[in-house]
């Protein structure tokens, strides 16, 4: 993927498996020591001291070979995206200027005559990155995030440099989309409980089989789909924030501006290298969205040009010869998103100066978006006077939630069918006895949920997913259930229906939604986050002697300690600001008291923006936020496989490295 990423960064990528094989014929064979005597006898301590083999070795030619991991088309699409890619690009177009008072892209004459023409140039920055780079150079979240958009944007930046000094025109937070993946995520997980097992069983996105699994991790995502498509039902239909934000730039850019998405470059800067190949994925282009003639066919365009991550952000910088903790620490301007609506969502300081920057996730959400989170808070908002169990698992990747609420029970409360005969009591007489009685509380499990993060507990999660074998002999008897763990009581909840009274007490299929992600702490572990042995001299002097794990902790107190005070705002033009007036108001009147609020966020105004986002383009909210799962069938051992052909030569056109 990158020259630098390495055996010992693949934390978030699937390791190679049983599928994962190098084939005999290429090892050298050995040739037998001519003292040897065939009929000598030996013993077996003499034999494995003879046995010198040279320790397995998979180069990428091998990788190339099979599609056990990476598909070799993949792993071109990959090749593609880097820091050295994004240079290039730039200096082959010329940024293409935007008015929008006219609603229209303009360029001159000279950039209509450049060699590849003009090109609109856009980023998206996660705060997992964000995190990475204020460890890196003490300062805050806020602050790093400013570094980066002034290297992307900045005139002290990229555009410095270059053939036609191009930058990039907006710089988007993901938390601004991650705001309406979570509300369709909850969504989601409601249409799930409320559908029948036969409407689950369906490849409808807005209904995935119970319990609902994650699907905002591509490496997770890329695991399943090669390897165990018994989960492919079970996962999240929604696009991850990454891919979201890609959909929202070219559908409405390329409408409103006017122009091809082809002419539309986005580039996502992430924590992981999985990212790209996300981006790389057929489902995720413009085939899906974009309506156009027979005539007009064009080969498909990706929503994500172009993923680079926290490290390759830093290679970016040194390759332009820019110093990057040099940079300004503060905002940069940048022209208004040719829609007010979208503006305000995507860059709300501007709008609102004493508004407070949109914030990350707090820690109980973890450091992986909060999906899990915001589906708990949405089911206890729904349920007044629940409460959120929680119970950690074999490990601290693996945590079980559930919730629960009060359920009213009798004292001595007798079955209606061994009381016929107190029909024939008075009625005030029978009032007098339930008094007496009295009420005791109990839990009831309405709600239950889980987090699995780290390939090893994924294993461990698809493994129970997936379903018997059906028995061959007829009239076969079920195996009885099996015993429940030693030490493990239940607690009755309602007549007919008991509880566990710990939540890791039921089965995998009691759970309604399963965070998944394969990154054992979650995203700001990411293999292409700034490790602790990336740290220049300096910094590595004030982390002498730092762990990565204890490194990762000052990560993620980065990610949770984003500053509550207010973003200063870039300055306007006057123009700006008064064409943006009236749709302040609107979007003021949006943000009254019957509006529902979960987790923090607006959900009426998220889903408002939706529907407006889907107006504007005249394309269905369903093509816009949600893609397709698929089996991805191995061509491990097959001869003349389709990536088969020519794949070492494939290999040494990109010199061996991703």
């Amino acid at each position: 993927m990158s020259a630098i990423l390495s055996a010992d960064d693949l934390n978030d990528f699937i390791s190679p498996g049983v599928a994962c094989i190098k084939p005999v014929e290429t090892l050298p064979l050995q040739k037998p020591e001519a003292t040897q005597n065939p009929y000598e006898v030996t013993t077996e301590d003499k034999l494995l001291a003879q046995d010198h083999h040279a320790p397995a070795q998979i180069s990428l030619t091998d990788c190339l070979a099979c599609s056990g991991c990476v598909t070799s088309a993949e792993a071109v699409l990959v090749s593609l995206q880097s820091h050295s890619e994004v240079l290039n690009t730039l200096d082959s177009h010329p940024s293409l200027p935007v008015s929008h008072h006219t609603g229209r892209q303009e360029q001159d004459q000279d950039q209509e005559n450049g060699p590849g023409g003009g090109k609109l140039f856009v980023a998206s920055v996660s705060p997992q990155v964000r995190a990475s780079i204020a460890a890196t150079y003490g300062v805050s979240e806020v602050k790093a995030g400013w570094m980066i958009n002034q290297l992307l944007g900045g005139p002290s930046g990229l555009a410095s440099g270059g053939t036609y000094g191009s930058a990039f025109t907006w710089i988007v937070d993901t938390n601004a989309m991650r705001e309406a993946c979570l509300v369709l995520s909850a969504d989601e997980v409601v249409k799930s409980l409320s559908s029948s097992p036969l409407d689950t069983a369906q490849t409808s996105p807005s209904a995935p089989k119970k319990p609902v699994l994650t699907s905002a991790c591509p490496g997770w995502i890329c695991y399943a789909e090669k390897t165990h498509p018994h989960v492919l039902p079970h996962l999240s239909g929604l696009k991850s924030p990454q891919a979201l934000t890609g959909t929202l730039i070219k559908t409405f850019l390329s409408q409103r501006l006017n122009i091809h998405p082809d002419q539309i470059w986005h580039l996502a800067v992430m924590p992981c290298f999985d990212k790209k190949l996300e981006a790389s994925r057929e489902e995720l282009t413009d085939v899906y969205w974009r309506r156009c003639s027979p005539q007009e066919a064009t080969p498909p365009v990706r929503d994500v040009d172009c993923v680079i991550t926290a490290r390759e952000i830093l290679m970016l910088a040194d390759t332009r010869g820019i110093s990057f903790p040099a940079l300004p620490q503060e905002p940069i301007s940048t022209p208004l998103f040719p829609d007010p609506i979208l503006d305000a969502f995507l860059f709300p300081y501007r709008h609102h100066p004493r508004k407070r920057r949109r914030k990350n996730q707090e820690p109980a959400a973890g450091s992986s978006g909060g999906y899990l989170h915001h589906v708990l808070q949405t089911q206890l908002a729904s349920s007044p006077g629940s409460k959120l169990h929680t119970m950690r698992g074999r490990n601290a990747d693996v945590v079980e939630y559930s919730i629960t609420r009060p359920q009213s029970h009798r004292k001595g409360a007798r079955h209606i069918a061994d009381n016929d005969h107190d029909q024939d009591k008075p009625e005030a007489e029978k009032q007098g006895e339930e008094a007496g009685e009295g009420e005791e509380e109990e839990e009831e499990t309405i709600f239950r949920a889980a987090r699995y993060y780290g390939f090893r507990n994924i294993q461990n999660l698809v493994r129970k997913l997936k379903p018997p074998r059906p028995r061959r002999l007829p009239g076969s008897r079920l195996p009885p259930p099996a015993p429940p763990p030693r030490n493990q009581t239940t607690q009755p909840t309602k007549i007919g229906h008991a509880a566990p009274a710990v939540p890791g007490s039921g089965g995998i299929s009691d759970y309604a939604y399963i965070e998944v992600m394969a990154c054992p702490g979650g995203c700001t572990n990411g293999g292409g986050q700034i490790k602790v042995d990336d740290l220049g001299i300096g910094q590595r002097q004030a982390r002498h002697g730092m762990s990565q794990k204890e490194w990762l902790g000052v990560v993620d107190e980065a990610y949770f300690s984003m500053s509550d005070g207010s973003s200063p705002s870039p300055p306007n033009n006057d123009d700006d600001e008064t064409m943006m007036m009236a749709d302040d108001d609107r979007l003021e009147d949006c943000e009254t008291d019957g509006d529902v609020v979960v987790n923090g966020i607006n959900v009426s105004h998220v889903r408002e923006l939706l529907m407006h986002w889907s107006r504007s383009t005249g394309i269905e909210v369903e093509k816009l936020c949600f893609t397709t799962y698929r089996e991805v069938q191995s061509d491990v051992g097959k001869k003349g496989g389709e990536h088969g052909v020519g794949v070492e030569k494939l290999a040494g056109k990109i010199d061996g490295g991703w």
